[in-house]
């Protein structure tokens, strides 16, 4: 494991707040070790840092209660989702208490006429769409995993439909947050736009729990499409593939989503998955719109295609064949650790402005052969962002070291490209140290906002900014 920083931890505070709580909440004040560990644990690489106690909340009255006991003795306060963050997000480094909120997991309205819903933030975006599917609607947000939407929001989660739909801060109307002192706000109301104030609902959304927790989230919703094509075609080199991706947006096709694979993750993906597709570099692609509109969105993509190299073009409305593939682009991860079992996959990533995508994928291959790593790369290519799942032997010091240099390498080259340090997986705790190198003076700004919200600084301690 990579270390974290360890911060220091109120012992007084911990111990007497604890006392409280347990009085309070009785037997939902869990201690154990296993339960404790388990909220300290994300999908990474970062050393995990349990609480001292987790607490499932229940509505933002019983998340109000909790954050003013922490406040009042200085006691970090952790808020928890799914556990599907990639950046130590939820590690505790100075102890505490981690407020899971997945038993708040109820749609509280559907507004149909104006588009848009209220949850709370245990949702996931899996349970979101299945309730609204016989609306007609849907949630476009999908980052692959079936994270809650209040994790979601606080990572400023994006994905595969992100070149459409935009972001989660694109698909947020308001938000309900219990800030540091446990008084509890909203953010704005359900109109569709309002020049009233201060934007706080873009200041918590990727905040990542270090100014608020958020406890309540409208959301934007779209209209199910009338039809629904995708498309793959193959090309001899990452380089044509992304030119095609460039060409395409250029010329204005309004694709839903666009990803790429590359020769490596393609391969791994046949074996997983069970596909026989020619193992080169992919671009894998969904059209939304009418019957006539889909057909000449993917007729138009594949004359572009054409022109950079593309072969095996093929287009199709089969549901059946839709789910495949896509169901195969979301079991990318498992089929990355499947090339080397028992090894651990990292999953990093970065986003570079369109034009320097193909130079930074292409720089990103050659140092990885360089290093002898495994790292298949898969990205959402219609709007810069890709990831590497670098597949490591954590028992090997050297190996570890050569992965840890190699993603410190590529968040620099990011930057370079006048691009950042992550595109969707936020910082947390790895990446603290690029956010400096990305944006500067910025970011003391940033600490003036955490300062002036969070003066105690209990708020998901140690994340974004060095405390």
């Amino acid at each position: 494991m990579v270390k974290a920083t360890r911060l220091p931890r109120n012992e007084a505070g911990i111990e007497t707040a604890l006392g409280v709580l347990k009085q309070r909440f009785g037997e939902r004040l869990n201690t154990g070790q296993a339960i404790r560990e388990q909220h300290g644990h994300t999908t990474t690489w970062i050393e995990n840092q349990a609480p001292d106690a987790v607490i499932f909340a229940r509505d933002t009255a019983e998340v109000s209660e909790i954050v003013k006991v922490c406040a009042a003795h200085k006691v970090p306060v952790i808020a928890y989702g799914t556990g599907t963050s990639l950046e130590g997000h939820v590690n505790a480094p100075a102890g505490g208490v981690c407020i899971d909120l997945m038993e708040m997991n109820k749609v509280l309205a559907v507004h149909a006429e104006d588009l848009d819903c209220v949850v709370q933030p245990g949702v996931t975006r899996e349970a979101l769409n299945t309730h609204l599917r016989d609306m007609g609607l849907f949630f476009p947000i999908d980052p692959g995993a079936n994270a809650s939407l209040g994790g979601m929001a606080a990572t400023r989660a994006s994905g595969t439909n992100a070149v459409r739909y935009g972001t989660m801060k694109d698909n947020i109307i308001a938000l309900e947050a219990v800030m540091a002192d446990g008084t509890v706000i909203r953010t704005a109301k359900r109109a569709k736009k309002s020049s009233a104030g201060y934007d706080l609902t873009r200041l918590l959304i990727g905040s990542e729990g270090t100014l608020g927790i958020i406890t309540e989230i409208t959301l934007r919703l779209q209209g199910i499409p009338e039809a629904i094509r995708a498309a793959r075609c193959s090309f001899p080199t990452v380089d044509a593939a992304c030119r095609a991706v460039m060409g395409t947006i250029q010329y204005g096709v309004p694709v839903a989503r666009i990803e790429i694979m590359d020769a490596l993750q393609v391969k791994a993906v046949n074996a997983y998955s069970k596909l026989s597709l020619p193992e080169t570099p992919l671009l894998l692609l969904e059209f939304h719109g009418s019957e006539a509109g889909v057909a000449e969105q993917s007729e138009t993509f594949g004359a572009i295609a054409e022109e950079f190299g593309a072969t095996g073009f093929e287009a199709t409305t089969t549901v059946e064949e839709r789910n495949r593939l896509w169901k195969a682009r979301h079991d990318a991860y498992w089929s990355v650790l499947a090339l080397r079992p028992g090894a651990k996959g990292i999953g990093t990533d970065v986003c570079v402005p369109i034009s320097r995508l193909a130079d930074c994928v292409t720089q990103a291959q050659t140092k990885l052969e360089e290093l002898k790593l495994i790292a298949p790369i898969v990205g959402h290519v219609g709007d810069g962002n890709f990831h590497c799942s670098i597949l490591v032997d954590m028992e090997d010091e050297a190996e570890v070291e050569r992965a840890d240099g190699f993603v410190g390498w590529l968040n620099d080259l990011a930057i370079s490209m006048d691009g950042t340090c992550t595109g969707e997986h936020g910082i947390g705790q790895g990446k603290r140290p690029y956010l400096q190198r990305e944006l500067g003076p910025a970011t003391r700004f940033m600490a003036a906002v955490k300062a002036a919200l969070d003066p105690d600084h209990i708020m998901n301690p140690g994340k974004i900014l060095a405390d």
